[in-house]
């Protein structure tokens, strides 16, 4: 027994549109990711700058990469609610996950003592995989909702036959 076609049509485009939303998501966050790590290689091995100052700044303007991505591509054709609301939404989310990233990188670092740049790189890693998928699954939520759909009009229930 398969389900009706208007079912199998609407999995259909329901897995095609999250699947769009997917890989768009992780194109962004491939290039924002190399930014992150990029710079955050290059400020703390290369410049000298402390490891969750490194951090900050590299989350920074990775998340500005990964805010114009995901608003004009990957979620593009979600409901358009307002830059100012977008942002806002968005930098709390990413700040957030940023503070996320800044504890983790400051444990390995301070607590456990560790200086070397690929340990620091590891925990940079590791808390850029757990906060993309809280990103991922918040922006899809609440900073890029799906647009609404059209209220199904009432049915109309039939007018009783005046009796006799």
């Amino acid at each position: 027994m398969s389900p009706p076609p208007a079912l199998r049509q609407r999995l259909r485009s329901t897995w095609r549109l999250l699947l769009k939303e997917v890989s768009a998501f992780g194109v962004v966050g491939a290039a924002a990711f190399a930014c992150d790590l990029v710079l955050f290689q290059v400020l703390y091995a290369t410049a000298g700058v402390g490891a969750v100052t490194a951090k900050l700044t590299s989350t920074l303007v990775s998340t500005t990469v990964a805010f114009l991505g995901h608003r004009f591509w990957s979620f593009s054709h979600r409901s358009r609610t307002g830059l100012r609301r977008e942002s806002l939404l968005f930098a709390l989310v990413n700040g957030a996950t940023l503070l996320l990233g800044l504890a983790i990188v400051a444990l390995v670092r301070y607590p456990l003592g560790q200086e070397a740049a690929l340990v620091l790189q590891v925990a940079n890693v590791g808390s850029i995989a757990l906060g993309t998928v809280i990103r991922f699954l918040a922006y899809r939520r609440w900073v890029f909702p799906a647009r609404a759909l059209p209220a199904a009009a009432p049915a109309r229930e039939a007018a009783p036959a005046p009796a006799g």
